[in-house]
Formats: C-alpha cells, sequence, structure tokens
C-alpha cells in the first residue's frame, strides 16, 4: 500500500520537485518516489530543474496522471458552484473547473426527467470526487455536505425577494440554496409544488420571495406574486385576451376544471377566481355558465 507520501491522487494540489527537463514535451516532476510530467502548455511563469512546484494533478486523455500549475475552480473532497460548459446527451453535464478543460458530471447523476436537466450557463453545486479507476468525477451535492455549509437565514429575510440556485429538484417541492451575498455560502430554502408557477429544473437561478423563515434557519419560499399583486396582474392578462377574443368571450369560468385554467393560463385555479372576481368588481365582466363575457358598454 502507497504511503500519505507516495501518492499521486487526480484533484489534489502537491509540491513537486522538477527532476529533469525533457524537450520537446516538458518538465518532470518527482516527489522522490513517483515522476509525472508537467507540459510545457501547463507551465506559469519561468521554472527551471531544481526548483519546487505546486501542481494540480489531473488524468490527460490517455488516463496518465500528469501536472498543470494553473489553478482549479475545485479540489478533491471540496463542493463548489461550477457552470454548465456543455451536455452531452448520454454522458451527462461537462462542468468549467478553470483549467481549460472540463469536469464530468455523469448522467447518473442527474433527474430522470430531462426537463429538469441544466442547461449550459446554469450552476450547480458539485463535490469533487473519484470514479473507480481514480478519476475525476463531479457529484451532486446534497443536503449532508450542504448543510455543512449553509448558514441560518436572518429573520429580516421575511417577505424579500433573493435569488436562489436549484440543488435538488423534485415533483413535492424544489430545494435551493438562497444567495448570502457577503453572508457567505447561502441558506437552504425549499418551494412547495403549489408555490411554483413551473418546474424549476436543477442548476437554474431563479428569483423568490421569503414567505416564512424557519426556526432551524431554512426558508419557505415561493416564487409566485404576493396575492394582491399576482391578483392585478392576472386580472390584466385575462382581460387581455378576453378583448382579443370573437365577440369578447372565452369557454373559461368559475366551473372550469383546475387542470384546464393552468393549462391555459399559466396560474392555479383560485388564482383565476380571484382574477375574474377582481374584473366582475370592476364590472368589466360578468359569468354566464361556463362563460366569462366582456361587459357591453351601455
Amino acid at each position: 500500500m502507497k504511503s500519505a507520501e507516495d501518492r499521486m491522487d487526480a484533484g489534489t494540489i502537491v509540491t513537486l520537485q522538477i527532476a529533469r527537463e525533457v524537450p520537446p514535451n516538458g518538465y518532470f516532476l518527482t516527489n522522490g518516489t513517483r515522476d509525472v510530467l508537467l507540459h510545457y502548455s501547463e507551465v506559469v511563469g519561468s521554472v527551471k530543474p531544481g526548483d519546487n512546484v505546486d501542481v494540480f494533478l489531473f488524468h490527460d486523455t490517455e488516463d496518465r496522471i500528469t501536472a498543470t500549475m494553473r489553478k482549479p475552480l475545485i479540489q478533491l473532497g471540496e463542493v463548489k458552484l461550477l457552470e454548465v460548459a456543455d451536455i452531452h446527451p448520454r454522458f451527462g453535464c461537462f462542468l468549467e473547473m478553470g483549467l481549460g478543460r472540463q469536469l464530468l458530471l455523469p448522467a447518473s447523476e442527474l433527474p430522470e426527467a430531462k426537463e429538469l436537466h441544466p442547461k449550459p450557463g446554469d450552476r450547480v453545486y458539485v463535490l469533487l470526487a473519484h470514479d473507480r479507476q481514480g478519476r475525476m468525477t463531479a457529484k451532486l451535492a446534497g443536503e449532508r455536505e450542504l448543510s455543512a455549509l449553509s448558514f441560518r437565514a436572518p429573520e429580516a429575510w421575511k417577505n424579500t425577494n433573493v435569488d436562489a440556485i436549484v440543488y435538488k429538484p423534485l415533483q413535492m417541492g424544489t430545494f435551493v440554496v438562497c444567495d448570502g451575498g457577503v453572508l457567505g455560502f447561502g441558506a437552504i430554502g425549499m418551494i412547495h409544488e403549489k408555490e411554483r408557477t413551473r418546474p424549476l429544473r436543477l442548476g437554474e437561478t431563479v428569483q423568490v420571495r421569503v414567505v416564512f423563515v424557519r426556526d432551524d434557519g431554512r426558508v419557505n419560499l415561493s416564487t409566485r406574486q404576493p396575492k394582491q399583486i399576482g391578483r392585478v396582474e392576472d386580472a390584466d392578462r385575462i382581460l387581455a385576451f378576453l378583448r382579443e377574443r370573437p365577440n369578447g368571450a372565452m369557454p373559461y369560468s368559475d366551473e372550469t376544471s383546475a387542470d384546464i385554467i393552468t393549462a391555459r393560463f399559466g396560474i392555479s385555479k383560485a388564482a383565476f377566481k380571484r382574477a375574474v372576481g377582481k374584473l366582475m368588481k370592476d364590472g368589466l365582466v360578468t359569468q354566464q355558465g361556463s362563460w366569462t363575457h366582456l361587459k357591453k358598454e351601455e
């Protein structure tokens, strides 16, 4: 079994001595027991044999351990927020790690539903780990990893808007890390399915409203507007829809099923009823059975 001094693990930063130069490739570095290549293209600054250099270890395209003097965005065992650079339909997501090469987040780590997969430009919380061959791979950071790095949300957050990044999208709710700004890593929160206006994908950044700050410092969130604001916006949208309809009428009313309302207007049945109720109170519409009509001017 190799001692800690002999190990050269991908994903770690180690201090090695430049043993010799090997043109046209680069330099061989050594820890006294093992040698590793530092290619000329991976050198930062000026070096010479005999120097001690800090290098990051990774596997090259031929699965050989090699070194770079560039600084990575993540190291073995760390949790970081990395940007999605590219998507492969079979392999998974490729993440930027600051070395001019990318880190794979395997497809097995992604949600089953394709519509919940990240898109290029999204950012995901990942842990840098090893696969069975000792090569670098990304794993999604979960509850255990993120809880250790998160902070308790302040009570002052209630009824304010914050940006959040999705780290676990589920049908019953979406789990996010809320941006803490100068406070640090972030605060963990959940958007219940009834408080979402649409499904939210892994790695997506979304603005949320803090509905409640829990005793454990986590937050309940919503992507919906407060009812009084949402009612006005929904009413305006329904009124515009009616004005474009033939005869100013639509086959939707309080009697219409919730599924149809959500599919047509993207709002809940309750929100629809509040909006139409406002329009009726304002004397702009009337309802007859399953139909809603613009009120004709006298």
